[in-house]
Protein backbone atom coordinates (compact mmCIF):
# COMPACT_ATOMS: atom_id res chain seq x y z
CA UNK A 1 0.00 0.00 0.00
CA UNK A 2 2.92 2.02 -0.05
CA UNK A 3 2.34 3.61 3.70
CA UNK A 4 5.78 5.08 4.79
CA UNK A 5 4.41 5.77 8.38
CA UNK A 6 0.74 6.09 10.24
CA UNK A 7 -0.57 7.43 13.29
CA UNK A 8 -2.87 5.69 15.95
CA UNK A 9 -6.18 7.51 16.35
CA UNK A 10 -6.21 6.86 20.01
CA UNK A 11 -3.73 5.90 22.09
CA UNK A 12 -2.21 2.54 22.30
CA UNK A 13 -1.58 1.00 25.64
CA UNK A 14 1.87 0.18 26.88
CA UNK A 15 3.05 1.97 23.27
CA UNK A 16 6.07 4.65 23.50
CA UNK A 17 5.46 8.17 23.17
CA UNK A 18 5.51 9.70 19.47
CA UNK A 19 8.20 11.86 18.44
CA UNK A 20 7.33 15.06 17.59
CA UNK A 21 9.23 15.45 14.84
CA UNK A 22 7.57 12.60 12.93
CA UNK A 23 4.01 14.49 12.93
CA UNK A 24 5.17 17.36 11.32
CA UNK A 25 4.36 17.86 7.30
CA UNK A 26 6.82 16.71 5.16
CA UNK A 27 7.62 19.73 2.41
CA UNK A 28 8.47 18.76 -0.97
CA UNK A 29 11.35 18.77 -2.15
CA UNK A 30 12.65 22.30 -4.30
CA UNK A 31 12.87 21.79 -8.35
CA UNK A 32 16.16 22.69 -9.62
CA UNK A 33 17.52 25.49 -12.59
CA UNK A 34 19.91 24.21 -15.12
CA UNK A 35 22.34 25.71 -13.64
CA UNK A 36 22.32 24.08 -10.30
CA UNK A 37 22.13 20.69 -12.83
CA UNK A 38 25.45 21.57 -14.80
CA UNK A 39 27.60 21.24 -12.15
CA UNK A 40 26.29 17.92 -11.01
CA UNK A 41 27.29 16.60 -14.54
CA UNK A 42 30.33 18.45 -14.64
CA UNK A 43 31.72 16.87 -11.56
CA UNK A 44 31.55 13.60 -12.55
CA UNK A 45 34.54 12.57 -13.85
CA UNK A 46 35.50 11.68 -16.95
CA UNK A 47 36.95 7.92 -17.92
CA UNK A 48 39.23 7.86 -20.71
CA UNK A 49 38.04 4.84 -23.72
CA UNK A 50 40.15 1.85 -23.03
CA UNK A 51 42.20 0.51 -25.87
CA UNK A 52 41.09 -2.05 -27.56
CA UNK A 53 42.26 -5.27 -27.05
CA UNK A 54 45.22 -6.56 -29.71
CA UNK A 55 43.35 -9.25 -32.11
CA UNK A 56 44.92 -11.66 -33.86
CA UNK A 57 44.27 -12.35 -37.43
CA UNK A 58 44.50 -16.24 -38.30
CA UNK A 59 46.56 -16.99 -41.58
CA UNK A 60 43.96 -17.49 -44.25
CA UNK A 61 44.15 -20.81 -46.24
CA UNK A 62 43.56 -20.57 -50.23
CA UNK A 63 41.42 -23.61 -51.07
CA UNK A 64 41.62 -23.94 -55.25
CA UNK A 65 38.56 -23.63 -57.08
CA UNK A 66 38.22 -25.19 -60.25
CA UNK A 67 37.48 -22.42 -62.90
CA UNK A 68 33.57 -21.53 -63.55
CA UNK A 69 33.68 -21.61 -67.94
CA UNK A 70 30.24 -20.27 -69.00
CA UNK A 71 28.46 -22.23 -71.16
CA UNK A 72 28.85 -20.38 -74.49
CA UNK A 73 32.46 -20.36 -74.21
CA UNK A 74 32.50 -23.94 -74.32
CA UNK A 75 30.10 -24.30 -76.96
CA UNK A 76 32.58 -21.56 -78.68
CA UNK A 77 35.67 -24.00 -77.89
CA UNK A 78 34.17 -27.33 -78.83
CA UNK A 79 33.35 -25.23 -82.96
CA UNK A 80 37.17 -24.26 -82.74
CA UNK A 81 38.03 -27.73 -82.30
CA UNK A 82 35.66 -29.35 -84.64
CA UNK A 83 37.01 -26.47 -87.16
CA UNK A 84 40.70 -27.08 -86.82
CA UNK A 85 40.40 -30.73 -87.16
CA UNK A 86 39.78 -31.92 -90.62
CA UNK A 87 36.59 -33.91 -91.21
CA UNK A 88 37.75 -37.39 -92.74
CA UNK A 89 36.12 -37.77 -96.31
CA UNK A 90 32.97 -39.59 -96.49
CA UNK A 91 34.08 -43.02 -98.26
CA UNK A 92 31.57 -44.60 -100.60
CA UNK A 93 31.12 -48.32 -100.65
CA UNK A 94 32.37 -50.44 -103.57
CA UNK A 95 29.77 -51.07 -106.39
CA UNK A 96 29.45 -54.69 -107.11
CA UNK A 97 29.21 -55.74 -110.67
CA UNK A 98 30.44 -57.94 -113.90
CA UNK A 99 31.40 -57.03 -117.06
CA UNK A 100 32.34 -59.19 -120.36
CA UNK A 101 33.55 -57.09 -123.13
CA UNK A 102 33.10 -59.01 -126.86
CA UNK A 103 33.37 -58.18 -130.36
CA UNK A 104 31.15 -58.62 -133.22
CA UNK A 105 32.58 -57.58 -136.82
CA UNK A 106 33.19 -53.43 -136.28
CA UNK A 107 31.69 -53.03 -133.24
CA UNK A 108 33.24 -53.97 -129.85
CA UNK A 109 30.28 -55.14 -126.85
CA UNK A 110 30.52 -54.16 -123.06
CA UNK A 111 28.03 -56.41 -121.67
CA UNK A 112 26.32 -56.43 -117.93
CA UNK A 113 26.39 -60.48 -116.76
CA UNK A 114 23.29 -60.42 -114.57
CA UNK A 115 24.55 -63.48 -112.48
CA UNK A 116 27.94 -62.77 -112.77
CA UNK A 117 28.96 -66.01 -115.12
CA UNK A 118 29.76 -66.09 -118.88
CA UNK A 119 27.15 -65.76 -121.13
CA UNK A 120 26.20 -69.62 -122.15
CA UNK A 121 24.88 -70.80 -125.55
CA UNK A 122 21.57 -71.50 -124.31
CA UNK A 123 20.87 -68.62 -121.66
CA UNK A 124 17.74 -66.52 -122.85
CA UNK A 125 19.91 -63.49 -122.06
CA UNK A 126 22.58 -64.88 -124.63
CA UNK A 127 19.53 -65.84 -127.31
CA UNK A 128 18.39 -62.03 -127.23
CA UNK A 129 21.93 -60.41 -127.84
CA UNK A 130 22.26 -62.95 -130.84
CA UNK A 131 18.83 -61.39 -131.91
CA UNK A 132 19.83 -58.13 -131.52
CA UNK A 133 23.15 -58.76 -133.27
CA UNK A 134 21.19 -60.01 -136.14
CA UNK A 135 19.02 -57.09 -136.46
CA UNK A 136 21.78 -54.77 -136.41
CA UNK A 137 23.45 -56.71 -139.11
CA UNK A 138 26.26 -57.77 -137.02
CA UNK A 139 27.64 -61.24 -136.98
CA UNK A 140 25.36 -63.35 -134.04
CA UNK A 141 28.24 -64.83 -132.34
CA UNK A 142 30.63 -62.36 -130.60
CA UNK A 143 33.75 -63.43 -129.82
CA UNK A 144 35.54 -62.73 -126.14
CA UNK A 145 37.38 -60.33 -125.49
CA UNK A 146 39.82 -60.75 -122.31
CA UNK A 147 38.48 -61.82 -119.01
CA UNK A 148 35.23 -60.83 -117.47
CA UNK A 149 36.08 -57.73 -115.08
CA UNK A 150 34.23 -58.52 -111.39
CA UNK A 151 34.34 -55.63 -108.98
CA UNK A 152 35.02 -55.40 -106.31
CA UNK A 153 38.56 -56.15 -107.15
CA UNK A 154 39.60 -57.66 -104.28
CA UNK A 155 37.47 -58.84 -101.42
CA UNK A 156 39.80 -57.07 -98.32
CA UNK A 157 42.61 -54.44 -98.59
CA UNK A 158 42.53 -51.06 -98.07
CA UNK A 159 42.58 -50.25 -101.46
CA UNK A 160 40.32 -47.68 -102.95
CA UNK A 161 37.41 -49.25 -104.63
CA UNK A 162 34.57 -46.89 -105.06
CA UNK A 163 32.43 -45.76 -108.03
CA UNK A 164 35.59 -43.51 -109.36
CA UNK A 165 38.18 -45.80 -109.11
CA UNK A 166 35.64 -48.78 -111.05
CA UNK A 167 35.11 -46.13 -113.87
CA UNK A 168 38.86 -45.43 -114.12
CA UNK A 169 39.71 -49.60 -114.31
CA UNK A 170 36.91 -50.22 -116.57
CA UNK A 171 37.66 -47.52 -119.02
CA UNK A 172 40.94 -48.26 -118.77
CA UNK A 173 40.95 -52.15 -119.32
CA UNK A 174 38.85 -51.43 -122.59
CA UNK A 175 40.59 -48.67 -123.95
CA UNK A 176 43.73 -50.64 -122.89
CA UNK A 177 41.80 -54.59 -124.80
CA UNK A 178 40.50 -51.96 -128.06
CA UNK A 179 44.05 -51.21 -128.64
CA UNK A 180 45.41 -54.72 -129.10
CA UNK A 181 41.93 -55.34 -131.63
CA UNK A 182 41.44 -54.11 -135.14
CA UNK A 183 39.49 -50.42 -135.05
CA UNK A 184 36.06 -50.18 -133.46
CA UNK A 185 33.07 -48.25 -135.39
CA UNK A 186 30.84 -48.27 -132.30
CA UNK A 187 31.22 -49.28 -128.49
CA UNK A 188 27.69 -50.89 -127.39
CA UNK A 189 27.42 -50.29 -123.88
CA UNK A 190 24.94 -53.16 -122.83
CA UNK A 191 23.34 -52.60 -119.27
CA UNK A 192 23.56 -49.87 -116.75
CA UNK A 193 27.03 -50.97 -114.91
CA UNK A 194 28.39 -51.15 -118.84
CA UNK A 195 26.84 -47.23 -118.78
CA UNK A 196 28.26 -46.16 -115.36
CA UNK A 197 31.68 -47.17 -115.45
CA UNK A 198 32.45 -47.04 -118.89
CA UNK A 199 30.71 -43.93 -120.30
CA UNK A 200 30.20 -41.94 -116.83
CA UNK A 201 26.41 -41.97 -117.92
CA UNK A 202 23.42 -43.07 -116.05
CA UNK A 203 20.29 -44.88 -117.13
CA UNK A 204 18.87 -41.65 -118.63
CA UNK A 205 21.41 -42.07 -121.87
CA UNK A 206 19.16 -45.49 -122.71
CA UNK A 207 19.13 -45.58 -126.45
CA UNK A 208 21.50 -42.62 -126.77
CA UNK A 209 25.04 -42.35 -128.43
CA UNK A 210 27.96 -41.18 -126.40
CA UNK A 211 31.21 -39.75 -127.08
CA UNK A 212 33.29 -40.69 -124.82
CA UNK A 213 37.32 -39.73 -123.98
CA UNK A 214 39.34 -42.49 -125.15
CA UNK A 215 37.18 -44.83 -125.65
CA UNK A 216 35.10 -43.11 -128.42
CA UNK A 217 31.92 -43.17 -129.87
CA UNK A 218 29.48 -45.87 -128.56
CA UNK A 219 25.85 -46.44 -127.66
CA UNK A 220 24.04 -46.73 -124.52
CA UNK A 221 21.66 -49.83 -124.29
CA UNK A 222 19.46 -51.31 -121.95
CA UNK A 223 20.48 -54.50 -120.28
CA UNK A 224 19.67 -57.77 -121.43
CA UNK A 225 17.69 -58.44 -118.29
CA UNK A 226 15.99 -55.70 -118.30
CA UNK A 227 15.06 -56.30 -121.93
CA UNK A 228 13.17 -59.74 -120.83
CA UNK A 229 11.51 -58.97 -117.71
CA UNK A 230 10.09 -55.52 -119.48
CA UNK A 231 9.52 -56.35 -123.19
CA UNK A 232 7.99 -53.06 -124.25
CA UNK A 233 11.36 -51.62 -124.21
CA UNK A 234 12.34 -53.05 -127.16
CA UNK A 235 9.86 -50.81 -129.11
CA UNK A 236 12.37 -47.68 -128.44
CA UNK A 237 15.91 -49.48 -128.90
CA UNK A 238 14.62 -51.06 -132.51
CA UNK A 239 13.95 -47.43 -133.43
CA UNK A 240 17.37 -46.13 -131.71
CA UNK A 241 19.10 -48.91 -133.82
CA UNK A 242 17.83 -48.12 -137.04
CA UNK A 243 19.57 -44.50 -136.89
CA UNK A 244 22.92 -45.85 -135.04
CA UNK A 245 23.35 -48.85 -137.49
CA UNK A 246 24.47 -46.68 -140.08
CA UNK A 247 28.09 -46.03 -138.38
CA UNK A 248 29.11 -49.71 -139.00
CA UNK A 249 27.05 -50.66 -141.99
CA UNK A 250 28.65 -47.96 -143.87
CA UNK A 251 32.02 -49.78 -143.96
CA UNK A 252 30.30 -52.79 -146.01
Amino acid sequence: MQVASWLPRVELPFAAPSRPELLAPVEPPEPQTPEQAEPAVAAQPVRAPEPPAPVTERPRIEVPRPSVVPRNAKAEAANEAETAVPAKPVVAPPPRFALQLLRAGDCALLVELPTGDPLQGRDPAYLLLKDLLRAAGLPDSPQLVGEPVRWPLLARGSMDQGPQAALDYVQSFVAARLEEQQPCTCLWLVGLPAIRFAGDADAEVYNRELQIDGLGAAWALPGLELLMDEPARKAELWQAMRRVRQRWLAGF
